[in-house]
């Protein structure tokens, strides 16, 4: 049986605050290992339920952020920038199921910590199939495409009902429970990663109750941005549309083409919005 991890950070177990999420912010360097902690959580679930293989792929940010002299020393890393398929690198149709570590709510989400798709400021909504998507939505249907399960979503409370709604009877962890955008009740490390373990092996033992996740083609991503110049120039990727003053779409049978489609998205809207001042 083979396992593939997707962490995010925004989820992880005792974080609050932007600055932990970035290089150089107050509290990042702690933050990284807390990442690192609640991987291996999860990689330590994974080889209790007889895992052979773990591959954990570091799906925030920088993507730079996961200590390989801190993992498990059974699991490999994905890490560093250019990845093609982002938040899913890494995955492929062998993999028995996938687990998802430190994820959080889609923007919006009342009590949803550090809520966001995929980009802060610069998207208000993302759209799949006309439905509104958050990251869970985005990298589940990836891996739905390839026939492989999501077994586990550990994060806030926000973002395990979110699964929970789109999924089912998935397994899920809540490692605190959101006050507003930047607050939270924190479940203390130990108490977070002995149910992670738990959770995650838990999951494992029963995948036969899990199907993947498969929305169907051909796929629309709707992308509602803050800026009128962030849709602008993403509409010049070939293939996005404009659908709107502040809206594009792009729609294709491969999914592999969505996830790749965020990492052109983030370079152009994140230089927009950076370069342009406050009215960008």
């Amino acid at each position: 049986m083979k396992v593939y991890v997707s962490v995010d950070m925004e989820g992880v177990t005792g974080l609050t605050d932007p600055e932990e999420m970035h290089a150089g912010g107050r509290g990042y360097e702690r933050g990284c290992e807390l990442m690192t902690a609640d991987a291996n959580a999860v990689v330590q679930g994974a080889f209790e339920a007889g895992a052979e293989a773990v591959r954990v792929n570091d799906a925030h940010g920088s993507t730079k952020n996961l200590r390989i002299d801190l993992l498990d020393e059974r699991a490999t890393l994905v890490r560093g920038p250019g990845k093609p398929l982002r938040m899913g690198q890494g995955l492929d149709e062998t993999y028995a199921a996938a687990c998802f570590a430190g994820y959080h709510a889609r923007a919006g989400v009342r009590h949803g910590v550090l809520n966001h798709t995929w980009m802060g400021k610069e998207i208000q909504n993302v759209y799949l199939n006309g439905e509104i998507c958050g990251e869970t939505r985005l990298v589940a249907a990836f891996a739905g495409t390839l026939g492989v399960p999501v077994a586990l979503v550990t994060g806030d409370e926000a973002v395990c009902e979110e699964a929970r709604e789109l999924l089912g009877d998935v397994e899920t962890v809540a490692v605190k429970n959101g006050v507003d955008k930047f607050s939270a009740e924190l479940l203390p490390p130990s108490v977070a990663h002995a149910r992670i373990r738990e959770a995650t092996a838990r999951a494992l033992g029963r995948l036969a109750d899990f199907r993947p996740y498969t929305p169907r083609a051909p796929y629309t991503l709707g992308v509602e941005w803050n800026s009128t110049a962030i849709a602008a120039g993403c509409a010049i990727i070939p293939g996005v549309r404009s659908a709107g003053p502040r809206h594009t779409e792009f729609t294709t049978d491969d999914f592999g083409q969505i996830m790749s489609l965020f990492g052109i998205f983030a370079m152009i809207g994140g230089q927009v919005a950076c370069g342009s001042g406050v009215y960008g």
